[in-house]
């Protein structure tokens, strides 16, 4: 009869394997656990704009077109809403304000039925009007709803999701790009 022996070495090299799988394993999960609670995001998912907390409820206002209409949220059709508030006498920077957005809306392509602009005031006379955009009368409460929308550098800009909720906020002289990455991605939750 064979009776085997265990081979010390083998033993050992086995236990070493375990050890070895068990720390992979383990310290992945550890790794992860660390950069998850210190904060730490990969770059395709961190948006450019100010992520505002808590966000602004604006679903109980019902603020009026420029035309006297009502404008409705619409909450069912899952719109979202790119707003801007300029001041009275804006110039120049609206103007290119204006311009940045039309061609923000544009690039949404098959996308662009699910945004809207909100304008509050009179639209720039040199910008070209976007299907999308709709004129809002000076709306106090709805102006006040908007964090930090007098602005001393310029003219904010804000995103409000579907339910009518201020999320995100831009600063004067932001990047139109980084606007359109944003609400791409948030399109794509729809």
């Amino acid at each position: 009869m064979n009776s085997s022996i265990p081979d010390p070495a083998r033993t050992r090299r086995g236990r070493w394997m375990l050890v070895a799988l068990f720390v992979l394993f383990f310290g992945s999960m550890a790794g992860a656990g660390v950069l998850r609670f210190a904060g730490w995001q990969p770059a395709g998912h961190k948006n450019h704009g100010q992520l505002l907390q808590p966000p602004a409820d604006v679903r109980l206002l019902r603020p009026m077109q420029q035309d006297g209409s009502p404008y409705s949220w619409r909450v069912e059709q899952r719109i979202w809403r790119i707003v801007a508030a300029p001041p009275a006498g804006c110039g120049a920077d609206c103007d290119t304000l204006a311009r940045d957005l039309d061609t923000v809306w544009r690039l949404f392509g098959h996308n662009a039925d699910k945004v809207e602009i909100l304008w509050l005031g009179p639209w720039p006379a040199s910008a070209r009007k976007p299907d999308s955009l709709h004129l809002l009368a000076s709306d106090d409460a709805l102006r006040s709803a908007l964090p930090a929308v007098d602005d001393p550098a310029g003219v904010p800009v804000y995103v409000i999701d579907p339910n009518g909720f201020v999320i995100l906020r831009y600063a004067p002289g932001f990047d139109p790009a980084d606007l359109r990455t944003d609400v791409a991605k948030l399109l794509k939750l729809i």
